[in-house]
């Protein structure tokens, strides 16, 4: 199996080093002063699980490394429509795209079956933007249970976490899942194939529709947001109705708030992707996380007051600070 890792940022170089050390024949794409570091040095990989190197080939251009079996994305959720030009040279007629993104993917809808069924969700697809670009077939689901950050150039922090769920839109279990998973878990990660991948994908995102907008409001970490008394309650407010979404869409997120406040506490003083990317003047990563769930709770007639006051405050921010996504 032939993977490339496309956007080898935090969690992509992560992924790729891991994939490596485990014998996978794995390329990153990446570009700037951290391709440099990783062409020079390889993959630098600083954990509490043990440090490693990998000395993964590194390039800016796909077209050197051709078609392969699995694409796993690192990019942001609102590149994807815009990576048609480093994506194509990458594909053949059944290469599959692990999709490692937060939020709703733009494939959420795709054999869901039941009334929404074949339904584009605008927040993640605009006009069919993204789906132009990653035909929905060539989707796997991939939830990442992991926290990682470039500490350097080429070396990355691994912070917590090291599960990677993926599972098919169509619900079955695969052999091209069967098979990513295993080089995953050849590489030391967790990689375990559901079923249903959609419940995990809502798991997921009650954190980060919660955490992520109220983190770049406040620039407080997940500890201090899930320890502050009036914010907890917010928090909880905004699980409970995002909950409630996603039953409205026909998923039923098995876990309870409180054991997802309590997990996400667990996690420290990590500040969340949102933040980070505020902190560097990036575009906010508002679109599958916050605004997704918006627009399915529009039409479905979910009440969310909450999360419409924190998701109006956070659009305001990202407009005034000019760090709006793409669109």
């Amino acid at each position: 199996m032939r993977i490339a890792v496309l956007g080898a940022g935090a969690i992509g170089a992560y992924v790729g080093a891991a994939l490596h050390r485990g014998g996978a024949d794995v390329h990153l794409v990446a570009r700037g002063a951290h391709l440099a570091a990783m062409q020079e040095h390889g993959v630098r990989v600083h954990s509490d699980r043990g440090d490693f190197t990998s000395r993964v080939p590194a390039t800016d251009d796909p077209a050197v490394i051709g078609p392969v079996d699995v694409v796993f994305l690192g990019l942001k959720a609102y590149q994807y429509a815009t990576c048609g030009p480093l994506l194509a040279p990458l594909l053949h007629d059944t290469t599959a795209v692990v999709a490692a993104q937060n939020g709703l993917p733009w494939w959420y809808f795709h054999e869901h079956g039941g009334a929404f069924d074949g339904r584009r969700i605008e927040a993640v697809d605009p006009g069919g933007a993204t789906t132009a670009v990653i035909a929905p077939e060539r989707a796997i689901g991939c939830v990442v249970y992991c926290a990682t950050e470039i500490e350097a150039p080429g070396v990355i922090r691994h912070v917590e976490g090291t599960r990677f769920s993926i599972g098919e839109p169509d619900r079955t279990i695969s052999a091209r899942c069967e098979q990513f998973a295993a080089a995953m878990v050849a590489g030391g990660l967790k990689c375990p194939v559901e079923a249903d991948v959609r419940n995990d994908i809502w798991v997921k995102l009650m954190g980060n529709v919660a955490f992520n907008p109220i983190s770049a409001l406040t620039r407080a970490t997940m500890v201090r947001i899930a320890t502050d008394p009036p914010l907890r309650a917010v928090v909880v407010a905004i699980m409970a109705e995002t909950i409630a979404v996603a039953r409205a869409v026909g998923c039923e997120p098995r876990v309870e708030i409180e054991r997802r406040l309590d997990g996400a506490e667990q996690v420290g003083e990590h500040k969340t992707s949102t933040l980070m990317d505020l902190e560097a003047g990036k575009a906010l990563e508002l679109g599958a996380i916050v605004d997704a769930v918006v627009e399915l709770a529009d039409l479905t007639g979910t009440p969310i007051p909450h999360l419409r006051t924190v998701a109006a405050a956070t659009g305001l921010l990202a407009q005034t600070l000019g760090l709006k996504e793409p669109r």
